[in-house]
């Protein structure tokens, strides 16, 4: 059992750290609007601190500097998830879908609704790049960066079309984004996503599990294994009638007690759905 604990110690900390931090996003962004820039701000000083800490921690190769590099990677695409949610980096478009589209208009309006969002986290990557170039400890870059890559992959899956996308993550402010959304029972591109990520991350665990991998590789390797695992689950939740959200249902309670409390006219989740735009047919495509 002792042989195992250097495997399962890093799956179970990188399950925990992707649920909760999920789950606090998903808290925080669904609290009365005009907490969101206190929300904000504490973000940014923490990932300040991750950018910080991805620097220092370059020449180490440690168990330990294993688990803060997944976590610093972890934390910096949080602070993005956060700006993109809040409404603070979007795209120049916001506004429904044009009803009736030619597909290359639909792809560009869809692409302008995240083109802001997308610019930062390309610029993002570049940077943690450049810092980390021949570093001992990389696992800060490796784990935004396959965040970036399965989260593409997600979206372009909803462009396409899937039969169970679910919108309870999308706040009211964005309501305008599921007009975007197709209904489709499959598309071309989910097979092969699935079975890249899939693929993926067999081979980190493949080379966790090598004889000769050290302690530290072996803490890092299972964490981005894990992560991306879970990134193909959610891939599943997209094609399988299961509610994913469940698995944060404390963060959508709490917070909705906390938005009764305050009573805000502006951001009230007391129960009802936000209002919805108008959906297209199951042919109009676009981005999550």
């Amino acid at each position: 059992m002792d042989s195992l604990m250097p495997y399962v110690l890093p799956v179970l900390y990188a399950l925990f750290l992707w649920w909760f931090s999920t789950g606090l996003i998903l808290w925080l962004n669904r609290l009365p609007r005009r907490t969101y820039r206190w929300s904000l701000a504490a973000a940014t000083a923490v990932a300040a601190a991750a950018c910080v800490g991805v620097v220092q921690i370059g020449d180490e190769a440690t168990v330990g500097s294993a688990y803060l590099g997944f976590t610093f990677g972890l934390v910096i695409w949080g602070w993005h998830e956060m700006t993109f949610l809040m409404g603070y980096i979007t795209g120049p478009r916001v506004v429904p879908q044009t009803p009736v589209a030619r597909v290359i208009r639909r792809f560009f309006e869809a692409l302008a609704t995240i083109a802001y969002h997308e610019l930062a986290i390309a610029v993002t990557a570049g940077l943690l790049v450049i810092a980390t170039w021949d570093a001992a400890n990389q696992f800060a870059t490796w784990t935004f960066l396959a965040l970036w890559g399965l989260r593409l992959s997600a979206k372009l899956n909803v462009f396409l079309g899937v039969p169970n996308f679910t919108d309870d993550f999308l706040p009211t402010h964005l309501g305008y984004l599921r007009t975007y959304f197709p209904v489709r029972v499959m598309n071309p591109l989910f097979p092969v996503s699935v079975t890249a990520a899939t693929g993926a991350a067999a081979l980190l665990l493949a080379r966790a599990w090598h004889g000769d991998t050290t302690a530290f590789a072996i803490a890092g390797l299972t964490s981005l294994a894990t992560l991306i695992a879970l990134a193909v689950l959610e891939h599943w939740f997209l094609v399988l009638p299961i509610r994913d959200s469940a698995l944060w249902q404390w963060a959508f309670d709490s917070s909705r007690r906390t938005a009764e409390t305050a009573a805000d006219p502006d951001q009230r989740t007391s129960g009802a759905k936000a209002p919805r735009f108008e959906t297209r047919p199951a042919q109009m495509t676009g981005p999550t």
